[in-house]
């Protein structure tokens, strides 16, 4: 069985952001602060779990994104796929989804795969978008915010189990090849092992760059990105604890929150 797995590097959600108004996008002051997507973490993990029960199975890692991006890929490498295919882009401006998904379903490891597993969603833009347009491109079966998977004995197909509205949870049977989107909580990713980082890092990878490539007529833009208003400022309260809890039922007091009797 050959898997892809599409993995995304994002900055940490306590990363300094301004915003550069000349690019139009958020500048991140610190770059050290960028790690791989959290729903992507548990679609290589879940990726590696099906290597470790099918002997045979290569997994395959892309991503697409600026030059610093290959320390993502090298990470799923470590945690136990085979190889990387690095889409270069030359900065860190927003892609149209459309656009990103046509980039990666043209690729030969997205059209030969049995299986293409991506992250529910990137915890920077969290738009979901990628993955079930990449289905569409590639004419795959779909599941998205999948819970749980099993794949067939003979590989021939994948029961998963789905989130919807509710709380409640969809089973679905796919055909292989097809395309997955994971939520977190599916699995627990694994720390990548000492030996095989050594190995991802000594690793070559597979190198394109967009600016190469064929783009398709955008179907999404961004006309402004601004920070967050502040609407209020905090209160800290100062003192003992008898003192600050006196503070709070003031506060609460006053705003009718409750009735000091």
């Amino acid at each position: 069985m050959k898997i892809l797995v599409c993995v995304k590097q994002v900055p940490e959600s306590e990363a300094v952001v301004s915003i550069d108004k000349d690019a139009g996008w958020v500048d991140v002051h610190d770059t050290s602060v960028f790690r791989m997507n959290h729903f992507d973490e548990c679609a290589v993990e879940a990726a590696v779990q099906i290597k470790e029960a099918f002997p045979g199975t290569t997994i395959h890692i892309i991503s697409v994104g600026p030059e610093r991006s290959e320390v993502v890929i090298r990470r799923a490498i470590g945690m136990g796929a085979d190889h990387g295919t690095h889409m270069v882009t030359p900065g860190d401006g927003f892609v149209d989804p459309s656009t990103l998904a046509g980039w990666i379903a043209s690729l030969s490891e997205a059209s030969d795969a049995d299986l293409i597993l991506c992250g529910a969603m990137s915890e920077d833009l969290m738009q979901g978008q990628v993955g079930p347009l990449m289905a569409e491109y590639l004419s795959l079966p779909c599941a998205t915010a999948v819970v749980q998977m099993t794949i067939m004995p003979v590989g021939e197909g994948v029961h998963v189990e789905r989130e919807i509205e509710g709380g409640y949870r969809e089973a679905v049977a796919l055909q292989l090849p097809a395309l997955l989107t994971i939520q977190t909580g599916i699995n627990q990713p694994r720390y990548p092992s000492l030996s095989k980082l050594l190995r991802a890092n000594k690793l070559k990878l597979n190198t394109l760059y967009v600016d190469a490539m064929e783009d398709s007529a955008p179907l999404q833009g961004v006309r402004r990105v601004t920070l967050p208003r502040k609407l209020r400022e905090g209160v800290f309260l100062e003192g003992s604890a008898s003192q600050k809890a006196e503070q709070l039922l003031t506060i609460l007091s006053d705003r009718s929150f409750l009735t000091v009797l």
